[in-house]
């Protein structure tokens, strides 16, 4: 099911006093959304693969005086079990509790069609968008359960409902998102507080988007800044009510 959101701004105290996870947190939309969590009040835990670029978004929201984020490198690629299971023990150890994750890293993959889709590739694109935001919630789940109000966010596409012809993997991983998505809601919502909601966040200025249509001016597209009030409101606990849904953002 499809839904778009009440009206909502975002104000400083939004998200005061809880910890969000923000993967891809260096990427278009990814840094967009860890900026806006942070000037919402969150303790960001900023993860990607780059720690230079990791850092230079921590500085950035030291700079806007939001409170202190933290740095947790992951490359979604390559970790194994101990890089997962060391993430999580991070979290426990330094915060105990987590009330957001944001799965916003993706890799884009090949615009092809299947018959001539490169297989590695393939196998990569379905592991960083698909696989491993299933592991990740899976090692984080203890700690997401600790909150009393949790929110699980997935970023979706349009591509997951309606794929056009040449989407390939990319399509594939975001249809097979969209199913973890309704699984793991019912699933939660039996044992835990612990909601599952995506986000379809639109066309939008981003290197993902520039790769994707590389004929297209990126001046007749919105920023990513311009979207992030939607998901600051799924994190909060303003929306609790909100569960297994796929927001559609216009």
């Amino acid at each position: 099911m499809r839904m778009q959101l009440p009206d909502f701004r975002l104000r400083p105290a939004s998200l005061s006093g809880r910890t969000i996870l923000v993967t891809g947190a260096t990427g278009g939309l990814g840094r967009a959304l860890s900026m806006s969590c942070a000037l919402a009040g969150a303790t960001v835990i900023l993860s990607g693969r780059n720690l230079a670029k990791l850092e230079k978004v921590y500085d950035e929201i030291e700079e806007r005086g939001a409170p202190q984020p933290a740095i947790a490198p992951l490359d979604l690629a390559s970790a194994a079990a101990p890089d997962y299971d060391g993430l999580a023990e991070l979290i426990q150890r330094e915060f105990g509790t987590l009330d957001g994750l944001v799965h916003a890293a993706a890799l884009l993959g090949e615009r092809t069609p299947l018959e001539m889709y490169d297989i590695p590739t393939w196998c990569r694109v379905l592991h960083v968008n698909l696989t491993a935001p299933l592991i990740l919630t899976q090692v984080l789940l203890p700690q997401l359960r600790r909150s009393s109000a949790a929110s699980v966010l997935l970023v979706s596409s349009g591509v997951a409902h309606d794929p056009g012809p040449y989407w390939g993997a990319y399509a594939v991983s975001k249809a097979g998102l969209e199913s973890v998505r309704a699984l793991l809601s019912q699933e939660l919502a039996e044992v835990s507080g612990v909601r599952v909601n995506s986000v379809s966040p639109g066309r939008l200025r981003t290197p993902m988007r520039a790769a994707a249509y590389p004929a297209e001016d990126p001046n007749t597209l919105p920023l990513p800044d311009t979207v992030t009030d939607a998901f600051v409101y799924l994190l909060s606990e303003e929306s609790r009510a909100i569960a297994g849904q796929c927001v559609t953002l216009t």
